[in-house]
């Protein structure tokens, strides 16, 4: 075994594609103030840290708001364009206080004084900017929603142990959305209303008076004075789309829209019509729905995902998107570049191919890429998504592109938990979690190596978050149908995984499961990749964030023990951050440190 620490060295001489791509600048769709239009806020790794950044559109001046060692993404910029918050924890735990600072610059200072820290659970502001709601979460309290006014002390507005947070502010600052979790089910909210008081004047729950609980989100309540109707999601025909609900009134508008894949969407500026995003099969697309006519009108976008789009006060329309082959931009239908940071060009790579797979649940849709005319047997890399609740897309990866530079295919899996292909695909994991993943991963696996597509001597299973919970559990579950594993931030002990990490996932796990792990300790035992330890025979590299409150590191020590116990062929490499890493450099270290872990025990080819 070996063990090491710390930031890796930069080398710029004859620095190949992969790296770059990690380098080349990149930058988030742009936040906008409601009132203040040409005020933005976006994300930037311009630094060699991803950081926020406030941009004036009205003078193209841009500067960096934050400057911490291991970066800050959680932020939002006030209604009326005066004040950036954003979230400040220690190196990467999510649990912190909100913080804010002019958009011109200046001091910064606590955001709420007279809350403690927590993890975050929402966030509305009105729209002068000077009154809050702040949704927090502790593992002592559940979780609380306070109202904060300026000058004024907080006000507790909501209590509750299970998982809840702030959906949204009315446009007038008299109404409060909440997403709630009372009835137990994480995967599935319901919707309360509050006044600023928080008497509660609506509710819609869709988990009561049906044999299947259906969840609801907000996605936002109309943007003009005194209007009461909220835009939320639904999944009362099987996938989610939107709905319009008068809070005052209780009257529902279903949009009804005859597209067949998830639908979210977002008002436009004078609340007359909405910006509808719409996913199906791994792609996205973007239309206008006239509220009045009720007309679809689909907006012209490249054949790709859209990761992101909101609608400007001049009709246009700005979306961040990006293919499997083409690196991110944000456009405008407008024209052009929304925004093009300097810097080096970031390499395109692949197109990604789509294949679908018969497998014990039904059809399994699989991406793959592989390198410009190779033909197989290849080495092959399964690179599984996290979530679960996710899904992976015709999007630009460095990640996986930096595999197919040095040879491999890559196979990514929407495996059963994946959102995207309907509610029933995506609530298909309760009891038996990890396992019917990987019926659908074993599947496909399968296919590689019949189809002549990937080298059975030369497998490598691999994942973050989630997916990496899956490699481990995929390494002891199918011991003789993996060369390798590479597992960064992983469950690996799933009981010690639940006492430590942060309380909503622990509802997550307890939604997932059935209950705790006194509750259901064989559904906790046959779920835990550290029941399968002594199985393993694939060398194993984890990689893991000292700080990570998801996947905590405790739970992970005690999977590498068991490892050493055995003499098992591993490697281990904790770094002083969280959920992953928001600095470049660490980036690139640790994608260096699993490929050349991959290619000593593939050996060359």
């Amino acid at each position: 075994m070996s063990e090491s620490n710390g930031p890796g060295e930069r080398d710029t001489a004859g620095m190949p594609d992969w790296e770059k791509r990690f380098r080349a600048p990149r930058v988030s769709l742009p936040d906008w103030a409601e009132d203040a239009p040409d005020r933005s806020l976006f994300v930037s790794n311009a630094t060699g840290t991803y950081e926020l950044y406030a941009w004036d559109r009205a003078t193209g001046g841009q500067r960096q708001a934050t400057h911490r060692p291991n970066g800050t993404t959680d932020g939002e910029l006030s209604p009326d364009g005066a004040w950036i918050w954003w979230f400040d924890d220690k190196d990467g735990d999510e649990f912190g206080i909100w913080r804010r600072q002019p958009f011109e610059g200046g001091q910064d200072e606590p955001a709420v004084p007279g809350l403690d820290p927590s993890y975050p659970a929402g966030l509305a502001l009105s729209r002068d900017g000077r009154t809050a709601v702040v949704g927090r979460s502790t593992d002592d309290e559940g979780t609380t929603i306070h109202l904060a006014r300026e000058g004024e002390d907080p006000v507790e507005i909501y209590r509750h142990r299970e998982s809840a947070g702030v959906g949204g502010l009315s446009h007038d600052g008299s109404l409060i959305a909440v997403e709630h979790t009372e009835h137990g089910d994480a995967m599935h909210a319901a919707l309360r209303v509050l006044l600023s008081d928080g008497t509660p004047v609506a509710e819609l729950d869709d988990t009561k008076g049906g044999t299947e609980e259906l969840g609801l989100e907000v996605l936002g309540f109309a943007p003009v004075d005194g209007d009461t109707r909220l835009l939320i999601g639904h999944q009362r025909r099987g996938r989610w789309e939107p709905l319009v609900w008068d809070v005052a009134t209780g009257e529902e508008t279903d949009l009804a829209l005859d597209l067949p894949g998830d639908v979210s969407a977002e008002w436009y500026p004078d609340g007359s019509a909405l910006l509808v995003a719409h996913g199906f099969e791994a792609r996205s697309e973007l239309f206008r729905y006239d509220l009045a006519s009720r007309e679809l009108t689909r907006i012209p976008t490249p054949p790709g995902t859209v990761s992101g789009a909101t609608a400007r006060p001049d009709g246009s329309v700005e979306y961040l998107w990006s293919s499997a082959a083409e690196p991110p931009a944000v456009r405008s239908t407008s024209g052009g570049i929304v925004l093009d940071p300097p810097g080096m060009a970031c390499p395109p790579s692949v197109p990604v191919e789509d294949v679908w797979v018969e497998g014990p649940g039904g059809r399994i849709h699989a991406l793959i890429q592989k390198p410009a005319g190779a033909t197989g047997p290849l080495p092959t890399v399964f690179d599984l998504h996290g979530g679960p609740t996710w899904h992976d897309s015709d999007s630009f990866a460095a990640g996986p592109a930096s595999w197919v530079d040095q040879g491999y295919a890559v196979i990514r899996i929407n495996y059963r938990g994946s959102t995207g292909y309907g509610r029933a695909w995506t609530d298909a994991l309760r009891h038996r979690v990890g396992l019917i993943e990987l019926e659908d991963v074993a599947a496909v696996r399968d296919w590689a190596v019949s189809s002549g597509l990937a080298d059975p001597a030369r497998l490598v299973l691999t994942g973050a978050s989630w997916g990496g919970y899956l490699t481990l559990l995929g390494l002891g579950t199918q011991p003789d149908a993996w060369t390798v594993g590479i597992a960064v931030v992983p469950v690996a002990d799933y009981v010690t995984a639940y006492h430590d990490e942060m309380e909503a996932l622990k509802a997550m796990d307890r939604t997932l499961l059935g209950g705790t792990p006194e509750e259901v300790p064989e559904r906790f035992e046959a779920s835990s990749p550290l029941t399968y330890v002594d199985a393993v025979k694939a060398p194993v590299y984890i990689s893991a964030g000292v700080n990570d409150p998801r996947c905590p590191i405790r739970q992970i020590d005690n999977y590498v023990k068991r490892l050493e116990t055995r003499g098992a062929i591993h490697e281990v490499y904790r770094y002083d951050a969280g959920h992953g890493s928001l600095v470049v450099d660490e980036r690139i270290k640790q994608v260096r440190l699993e490929t050349d872990f991959a290619a000593r025990h593939l050996g060359a080819f």
